[in-house]
């Protein structure tokens, strides 16, 4: 099966490569013959041998693992969940995208692994985030997980307390109630607690 064309229109795809162009142009302006001919492949073989071939270049890596994800070829799975949890947020969103994609019934699992590592809590925003677009049964426990640590008295992580918050409001489960009531009195959380609460219907709304 061939890379669909159409995927040469998709917006997360034109803002992937626009962002990997920037990236790697030289002082010249020029980039390197082969980042054009990728972002034209639709053989998913060659994409899968680019992904998997040694001393490939990051933007290689990236370009391949999405034209799969986003065509539902689980070869490009772990090479997704490791772009979930790069330093670089956009390189996360271009990741967090595909794997919705995919479809994978392993995405989940991994996202709340990533999610709930607390050593990563600086880079858990985007697991966070899709863990609610997924809708998965890990997704409540995991984000009632993080959200209870960020809680904590001084905790610098606010914005992924936030996507928590939210996160759980869309997903409407009352087992998130709890920690939704304890989100209430923080500076940062108790608006967007408030509304999710209320999303969750039901008495204490």
């Amino acid at each position: 099966m061939e890379i669909a064309e159409g995927i040469s229109e998709d917006p997360e795809f034109c803002s992937m490569i626009d962002r990997l162009r920037d990236e790697i142009e030289n002082e010249e302006g020029a980039v390197p013959a082969a980042f054009g001919e990728l972002a034209r492949t639709t053989d998913p073989e060659e994409l899968h041998r680019l992904l998997t071939a040694p001393a490939q270049p990051l933007w290689a890596r990236e370009i391949a693992a999405y034209l799969l994800g986003v065509t539902g070829d689980r070869r490009s799975f772990e090479a997704l969940v490791l772009l979930l949890n790069h330093r670089d947020p956009e390189r996360c969103v271009t990741a967090a995208h595909a794997l919705v994609r995919l479809g994978d019934p392993r995405t989940a699992r991994a996202a709340a692994a990533l999610a709930t590592n607390e050593l990563r809590a600086a880079y858990a925003l985007l697991p966070v985030r899709l863990l609610a677009d997924l809708r998965a049964p890990e997704s409540v426990p995991a984000l009632v997980t993080v959200l209870e640590r960020r809680l904590a008295t001084g905790d610098p992580h606010w914005r992924v307390g936030l996507a928590c918050v939210e996160g759980l409001g869309t997903l409407g489960d009352p087992l998130a109630r709890d920690v939704l009531e304890a989100a209430l009195p923080h500076p940062r959380l108790g608006r967007a607690a408030e509304r999710s609460l209320t999303l969750l219907g039901g008495p204490g709304a």
